[in-house]
């Protein structure tokens, strides 16, 4: 069994910085994909950005301003949210793409967290 938890969303001021994390605890045997997803009211859930052992990527819409990074030992993502806007308004969820030791695994979401960018 896996767990995601996620941490560090709140309510931040346009312009400013949050930085959130998600820490997967289970049985892993690897990740082979680490992503930020969001979802704001009445939208379809989008990727923000995802990191592979080789690779990043990140939305058009956040390029520039937030970084993905990931500490393998922890098992842990980051994303770090720069010049925070209001259209960042939204829950974010973490996903990962895992292989557990007991040779199972599949896709796996956090719980979710609220960012709210607003004055």
């Amino acid at each position: 069994q896996l767990q995601l938890v996620e941490s560090g969303g709140g309510l931040v001021q346009p312009g400013g910085s949050l930085r959130l994390s998600c820490a997967a605890t289970g049985s892993i045997f690897s990740i082979y994909f680490m992503g930020w997803y969001r979802q704001a009211p009445g939208k379809q859930r989008e990727l923000v950005a995802g990191i592979t052992s080789g690779s990043t990527n990140y939305a058009d819409s956040v390029k520039g301003r937030f970084t993905i990074s990931r500490d393998n030992a922890k098992n842990t993502v980051y994303l770090q949210m720069n010049s925070l806007k209001p259209e960042d308004t939204a829950v974010y969820y973490c996903k990962m793409r895992v292989a557990l030791v007991s040779m199972g695994g599949g896709d796996y979401w956090g719980q979710g967290t609220q960012v709210t960018v607003s004055s």
